[in-house]
């Protein structure tokens, strides 16, 4: 595993996985939320970002936690591992209003530079029916690509968990 994708739905625990890999693997971290937003939540254009993303996967090695799909045809295309957070929608709502709570008026460290942390009911909603709207279309990606690169699905802390643990003990397997 040296080129690995963290993915699912917003509140999965992207960032938090891909940072306690990054310090099990010693592998550098790529959060997208850094790169793709400029202050006050602005968007880049499509080819501003594709290009951004292009200059990321030329490093040897990386963790690229984070969805965007208008540029996982890139990621996954490079990448040699993809862990998929496959959480329930009321867990992943749950931890989304919890960190608003905590980081309300304030920026998270996975977060760009003036993109405070905010309430949107959007947001929310695209959360909830991340499994219905976004799942079925990163599923059937996955599946295209099963035979040529490991494909680790968690679908629980527990599956975190000792996934943590198999790594440890370099037993780490796809599910």
């Amino acid at each position: 595993m040296k080129r690995i994708l963290v993915i699912g739905s917003s509140g999965a625990g992207k960032s938090t996985f891909a940072g306690r890999l990054g310090e099990a693997t010693g592998l550098k971290i790529v959060h997208l939320d850094q790169l793709f937003w400029k202050p006050n939540w602005v968007e880049p254009t499509k080819e501003e970002w594709r290009e951004t993303v292009e200059e990321v996967l030329q490093n040897e090695a990386w963790i690229i936690d984070g969805n965007y799909s208008g540029t996982l045809d890139l990621r996954i295309q490079r990448a040699d591992t993809v862990i998929f957070l496959d959480f329930p929608p009321t867990i992943c709502v749950w931890r989304i209003l919890k960190r608003v709570a905590f980081y309300h008026k304030g920026k998270r460290p996975d977060m760009a530079a003036g993109c405070d942390e905010r309430f949107d009911w959007d947001f929310v909603k695209w959360t909830w029916n991340y499994p219905k709207r976004s799942k079925p279309k990163v599923k059937s990606l996955l599946k295209s690509y099963q035979d040529k690169l490991k494909i680790i699905r968690l679908v629980s802390n527990r599956e975190v968990e000792a996934f943590f643990v198999n790594l440890k003990s370099n037993r780490v397997k796809s599910f």
